[in-house]
């Protein structure tokens, strides 16, 4: 007699941090939606996604984690016909658990205990949950297959998946929150399938998506067959019901409805997270639309094609602050991308709080000669003004510096550095050009003049980027590897770069620390992302 089909629901939605109430609304109503339109047997959603992750400090409040639990017991009575599997922080009086429940005929059946706890790169999870000593392998039946239940970094070891196997799973859920970070999804791909192939079960991978202040989670959930073989993921950044039917006797799965993955570009996925990462900070923050200042550089043009996508032309206004330093043809390239955008472009020269600040410097910085504190004045005089704006008339000041110039400090702290969210902070400087190509090759939103022209802040007279930095190829190589890959200055030198350029540019890194710490928040995409990623100390003599 054959094992029966089971179709099964994965519900790759967004789950804000903290609307614990609203969270649980919605699980309701997608639970009759899983059942009723789907007609599914089990919908699974992913890991936390109760509380919404990451829950950080919030799991010390004891009224969070009674809402919680509150919220899990209402959300179990509406499981009925269908079983649904509910991600949570479960309170066992001081200790904490990373938690999944198994919700049934108006029950919670049971719970797993997440065993693994990932406490490396953005991951803090030994600070919150603790791992049950007594916690064993997770099964149940749904139809009389056998299903088993691990949580995300489990996967990452063997054990827990085979434990499961060895109680007889044919097929195992797999909720997760794992964060966007360029590769990292064939990484992921890769270590699915060396799972299947030592335990011969079938898995179903969900991952939640959306954007959490510097992380964006990109959903791409995946399916894999007991012998291996692994589906195609599907569409990354994008709210999705996800269906598919599991055959318990060849271990296969059948997708019923499944949005694909079209483009799995590096750029194509950058892209996305971003865009992605402003439009769920804007909305879990409140605000409607966003303001920029567009010098008719790269970075702000990037910045405003991105924030068109993320949030529509008509919430977005662009910013001209010219000084006496301001070349005609950076007016003219920012008065054409707004054009090329259909965004709203306003101009506030900044000559008379430029003198002003002048005027009142004057007595202290009588005979000294002019240098980097009067341009990062002017810096500093339109940071004030763009924050002015978004006082005044509300909406989220975007921030346009990239990855290259926060590493080495080039750019102004109380200046150009002002704002709420900063877009490109995980893009270094050849990145942020690559992805301009990339976008106008599918329309044409960046002038072409605003890609190719020569860097510049504009703080004196006929200034470039590479008057202060190494050319951007240079520097980028030698950033990567010091900041994502962690080489050592002398492996930096093995591979080709001059050692007085590579010290240069370590120096700039570490003693630009204390500036980088008081940056906006920005998306990560990168495998090493300054914020709560990478955290070296401001003051150290650590030199290696």
């Amino acid at each position: 007699m054959s094992s029966p089909t089971l179709r099964i629901a994965l519900a790759q939605f967004d789950f804000p941090v903290g609307d614990v109430a609203g969270n649980a609304a919605r699980m309701a109503a997608w639970v009759a939606e899983a059942r009723d339109v789907h007609g599914a047997d089990i919908v699974l959603f992913p890991e936390l996604a109760l509380s919404g992750y990451p829950p950080e400090d919030l799991v010390h409040r004891p009224a969070f984690l009674q809402a919680c639990e509150e919220a899990l017991a209402g959300l179990a009575k509406a499981c009925r016909g269908i079983v649904a599997v509910v991600g949570w922080p479960q309170a066992a009086g001081s200790i904490v658990y990373n938690a999944a429940s198994v919700l049934r005929d108006g029950k919670v059946a049971l719970t797993y205990r997440k065993r693994e706890l990932p406490n490396y790169a953005v991951f803090d999870e030994r600070r919150y949950f603790d791992v049950d000593p007594d916690g064993g392998a997770c099964c149940f039946e749904v139809k009389g297959v056998p299903v088993g239940l691990v949580i995300c970094e489990d996967l990452w070891f063997a054990e827990p998946l085979a434990d499961t196997a060895a109680l007889g799973a044919k097929l195992v859920l797999v909720p997760n929150a794992s964060p966007f970070e360029r590769g990292k999804t064939a990484k992921r791909d890769r270590l699915l399938e060396m799972r299947v192939q030592e335990t011969g079960v079938g898995l179903a991978y969900l991952n939640v998506v959306g954007g959490q202040d510097e992380l964006v989670f990109d959903g791409a959930s995946v399916l894999v067959d007991a012998d291996g073989s692994l589906h195609d993921a599907a569409e990354a950044f994008a709210d999705h019901w996800l269906v598919a039917d599991f055959d318990a006797d060849s271990g296969r799965f059948s997708r019923v409805h499944w949005a694909t993955e079209d483009d799995e570009s590096w750029q194509s996925q950058a892209w996305r997270a971003v865009v992605r990462g402003i439009r769920d900070y804007c909305g879990k923050n409140g605000f409607d639309s966003v303001w920029l200042g567009l010098s008719g550089g790269i970075d702000s043009g990037l910045v405003a094609a991105l924030a068109v996508d993320a949030l529509g032309a008509d919430k977005v206004t662009a910013v001209r602050l010219p000084s006496r330093y301001t070349s005609g043809l950076s007016n003219d390239l920012a008065d054409e991308q707004a054009r090329l955008l259909g965004i709203r472009l306003e101009t506030l020269p900044i000559k008379a709080p430029f003198e002003g600040f002048l005027e009142a410097l004057a007595p202290l910085f009588e005979g000294q000669e002019p240098g980097v504190a009067e341009e990062n004045l002017q810096s500093r005089c339109r940071g004030a003004l763009l924050m002015a704006l978004s006082n005044k008339f509300g909406g989220l000041l975007l921030t346009t510096g990239n990855k290259s110039e926060y590493a080495v400090g080039y750019a102004t702290i109380y200046g150009d550095m002002c704002g709420g969210f900063a877009p490109i902070k995980d893009l270094y400087k050849t990145e942020v050009t690559a992805l301009c190509h990339w976008r106008n090759a599918r329309s044409r939103v960046i002038p072409e003049q605003v890609i190719t022209r020569p860097p510049s802040a504009e703080l004196r007279d006929n200034q470039t980027d590479q008057d202060s930095l190494p050319p951007y190829d240079v520097l980028d190589g030698i950033l990567l590897r010091y900041v994502d890959q962690e080489l050592s200055p002398d492996e930096i030198v093995a591979e080709g770069f001059d050692a007085g350029t590579v010290e240069r540019v370590l120096r700039l890194v570490r003693v630009n620390e204390w500036k980088r710490r008081q940056s906006a928040p920005g998306p990560k995409v990168s495998h090493r992302a300054f914020g709560r990623e990478r955290r070296y100390p401001i003051s150290s003599r650590w030199r290696d």
